[in-house]
């Protein structure tokens, strides 16, 4: 059985509220006392989970990491979503909203994408098995609950995935600066599938090379590019728009 520490209120609390199950242990810092972390305590308890009470250090050193909220807990890792769990979603939700992300290795962007792909409703994010950050505990920090409420499917051979996805009539528009038209003039309605590549190096050639038709969202100022988070709520947010 493999481990996984998680830290930050948010996605503590989503993994009690959804998966209590997984909890192994729970560590609070001493001292704290206030209504967010009374509520994960005491949602903790409620499914028999004794908080263990310690010094901010230990926290610290559990987390390796100082952003933790004053709450650090030991799950059960999880195996993510796969090219078959990615079938059945597509047999559910025959137009669904996707986003693809290739080669996104920093987990403060994973995260965020997770969160904006949660607030605008995305239905699955497919990510590259081996280009990928994966469902890190900083990832799910950063994703504040959207990680264990947005499926993540960690495909094999993406460019293959992406095949599939057209066979099923699903649009794939790939978000690149050299791209002719832009992120405005596109139709987002429908099964759509939006791809956007890693800060700096965006799409990899192959993954643009299996998009249906690329995009760029219009820059008026001096700066080139977009975190790859911002652009990514940018293109969500087109398509909520539009979609509804």
């Amino acid at each position: 059985m493999k481990k996984q520490i998680v830290f930050g209120l948010h996605a503590i609390e989503a993994i009690l509220t959804r998966q209590p199950e997984i909890v192994l242990e729970l560590w609070t810092l001493k001292g704290r006392a206030d209504e967010r972390l009374e509520s994960v305590i005491n949602k903790a308890q409620q499914f028999g989970i004794k908080p263990q009470v310690c010094n901010r250090k230990f926290l610290d050193e559990k987390a390796n990491s100082t952003q933790h909220q004053g709450v650090v807990a030991c799950i059960t890792e999880q195996a993510l979503l796969n090219e078959h769990d990615l079938d059945l979603l597509l047999k559910q939700k025959p137009q669904p909203l996707l986003l693809i992300l290739d080669g996104i290795t920093d987990p403060h962007n994973l995260g965020a994408c997770l969160r904006s792909a949660d607030a605008a409703g995305v239905d699955g994010v497919i990510v590259p098995k081996d280009k990928s950050v994966g469902l890190t505990g900083t990832v799910r920090k950063v994703a504040c609950g959207a990680a264990e409420v947005v499926p993540l499917y960690s495909v094999t051979n993406l460019a293959r995935t992406m095949r599939q996805l057209q066979e099923q009539n699903i649009w794939i528009l790939g978000a690149a600066g050299e791209a002719n038209s832009t992120l405005y003039q596109a139709n987002l309605r429908g099964g759509i599938a939006i791809a956007m590549g890693a800060e700096g190096k965006g799409l990899r050639r192959l993954t643009k090379e299996h998009c249906d038709t690329l995009i760029s969202i219009p820059m008026a100022g001096l700066v080139s590019s977009l975190n790859v988070s911002v652009a990514t709520g940018i293109c969500l947010f087109e398509a909520v728009r539009q979609r509804s």
